[in-house]
């Protein structure tokens, strides 16, 4: 649980409502303007109300060219950032001619699989000269191919699960299949923090929803000892069936998730354990098979796994492996995979030959580099920004590390500075994170050396000095001389 400065709170709310404040006086100005001005529209109800955007209008507007940043390259370690520029106060940006290097501190690509890659890069185009980049189709109709069927089967063997079916958007993924599997009379229980895309899928789903303290074992024991003893609303009869819907790694946390002991209460409750492996497959763990094998759980024991191939593989998409039983219901059920067109030929083999080179099945140990690598970058890089002061969220190993800012004034402050010293960062804030606790996402990758992590922890440093946040103490560097002095030794 993250503990904001009392200081650091109160600074924050005020600035949010000195922009609330200043919004409502623009909103109250533009209404006197506007019943002045003739409407074209009479009759009709405005399509969107002053409310609905006020947040857009009055406070994104603002810091917008934070956002949605263009590029001209492949998102690898180094990023071409296309220039905009803006002639209404950043209502709207227009692209220019010109681009900056940038180094690369936001896209998931967390194996380097992203960019050129001597073994998939060949295989791809390739496949891309014999099926096209369509199918044109769903897969029930004319769009499955040989490839379609190789990829679900190396998935399935990859996880460790007897079977495997895969949709072409890793956001549908979630939001299209949890609504298959439970529905009314059902309980789901999510972890507070979970993804969007399951907080969709959870309520299209009609089942019940209730929601856990954020990766607390034993809060979620509770609330599964309070919802069976009370069943379903109003009749009190038993629940058809309980899902529990974690993730492997918190997008926005870079958190772990206590596995362990939650598939531990889960099995004491009969319950079924949904796992998202979105940010955590391929990432992490001795063979990049995600958080199971990173916290020695049996993947028989975690009931539907879930992962995507956007972050780890360079490619587009998502899977969900279970039981033979549980796929092949899916493959009748799932709007998915019955009306969605499937996933592209060319990217269904950057998957499958991603997962070649991870497994060392290129004739090569690359796989094995780029886990070590991103393990050490990962670890070398929180370290060293805990060390400077900055307030770092997430675990060990996790290639995700957010760097808590607060204040909105800080989130363009810091994307800015960043910026103009060539380093692309992402900022996050609210709705996308609670009011309060705005930050930066930090991504690392296996592509990154050495020096372009220093280079980035340089620049970071410059940045966190400018804008005010190092709220931490800096490690004294004598302390840090001594640390290496002990590690040489």
């Amino acid at each position: 649980m993250i503990t904001i400065p009392y200081l650091t709170a109160v600074s924050t709310y005020f600035s949010y409502g000195l922009l609330f404040a200043f919004g409502q006086l623009r909103d109250y100005s533009r209404l006197i303007f506007d019943w002045c001005s003739t409407n074209n529209l009479h009759g009709y109800a405005p399509i969107c109300l002053a409310h609905e955007d006020f947040y857009i209008r009055r406070l994104y507007h603002r810091i917008q060219d934070c956002f949605n940043r263009p590029i001209s390259s492949a998102p690898d370690s180094w990023v071409d950032v296309i220039e905009r520029y803006s002639n209404d106060n950043n209502k709207t940006l227009k692209r220019t001619e010109k681009s900056t290097r940038c180094l690369n501190l936001g896209s998931y690509n967390y194996l380097g699989f992203g960019s050129f890659d001597e073994y998939c890069t060949p295989r791809v185009i390739d496949s891309l000269k014999k099926f096209s980049p369509s199918t044109c189709s769903s897969r029930v109709d004319a769009g499955t191919t040989s490839v379609h069927a190789e990829l679900e089967e190396s998935v399935a063997k990859y996880v460790g699960k007897p079977a495997a079916i895969v949709t072409g958007m890793g956001f549908a993924t979630n939001s299209a299949i949890i609504p298959v599997l439970i529905g009314k009379g059902g309980l789901i229980i999510s972890d507070s923090l979970n993804h969007t895309s399951i907080v969709n899928g959870a309520r299209g789903s009609g089942a019940t929803i209730r929601v856990f303290q954020h990766n607390t074992p034993a809060h979620l024991e509770r609330v599964l000892k309070e919802q069976i003893a009370e069943g379903q609303p109003r009749t009190h009869r038993p629940w058809k069936k309980i899902i529990v819907v974690v993730e492997g790694i918190y997008s926005m946390e870079g958190e772990i998730c206590q596995l362990p002991e939650i598939v531990s209460v889960c099995k004491k409750y009969k319950a079924y354990v949904y796992l998202d492996e979105a940010h955590s497959i391929g990432a992490i763990g001795k063979t990049g098979r995600g958080v199971c094998e990173l916290l020695g759980v049996d993947t028989a024991d975690v009931d539907i796994m879930m992962g995507t191939f956007t972050k780890s593989f360079g490619s587009s998409g998502g899977y969900i492996a279970g039981s033979k039983d549980l796929i092949q219901y899916l493959k009748y059920h799932c709007p998915a995979h019955l009306y969605a067109t499937s996933i592209s030929t060319p990217l269904a083999q950057q998957i499958i030959s991603a997962i070649k080179v991870i497994l060392g099945e290129d004739g090569s140990n690359r796989g094995a580099q780029k886990l070590a690598r991103i393990r050490e970058n990962s670890n070398f890089f929180r370290a060293e920004l805990q060390k400077m002061g900055f307030e770092v969220l997430g675990d060990n190993d996790s290639p995700v590390m957010p760097i808590m800012l607060y204040n909105p004034a800080k989130i363009p402050a810091f994307s800015r500075e960043c910026l103009r010293e060539n380093v692309a960062v992402v900022v996050v804030g609210f709705p996308a994170t609670p009011l309060l606790l705005a930050r930066a996402r930090i991504c690392i990758s296996a592509s990154h050396s050495r020096e372009d992590l220093i280079k980035a922890l340089k620049v970071i440093s410059k940045a966190g000095d400018l804008t005010g946040i190092k709220y931490f103490p800096a490690a004294p560097k004598k302390q840090e001389e001594e640390k290496d002095r002990i590690k040489l030794d």
